[in-house]
């Protein structure tokens, strides 16, 4: 094992410094569910309350939350923006 570490300088999206697929994509997916993470949370609302406003099972929810977001394509989290009336966020 070595004690050196090796620094990479960062591109700015960690998915394409990570080398994977749809790096783009996998980055606005990401920064959408952290918009609408934080909305939620700034309403102060449980995760039932909180996935019928979405419109969503709270096991959806949970995904969405934890960031598995290989089910929600950037079209279904832009209409979570448009269900918390942050749909500005998303241009």
């Amino acid at each position: 094992m070595s004690d050196e570490t090796t620094i990479h300088d960062s591109t700015g999206n960690v998915f394409a410094d990570m080398g994977m697929a749809d790096a783009e994509t996998r980055l606005a997916k990401a920064e959408l569910a952290r918009a609408i993470r934080k909305a939620l949370e700034e309403r102060g609302l449980d995760q039932g309350a909180a996935a019928e406003l979405l419109g969503i099972s709270q096991p959806d929810l949970a995904d969405l939350t934890c960031g598995q977001l290989a089910r929600f394509s950037l079209e279904r989290l832009g209409r979570f923006l448009n269900a918390l009336d942050l749909e500005s966020a998303s241009r």
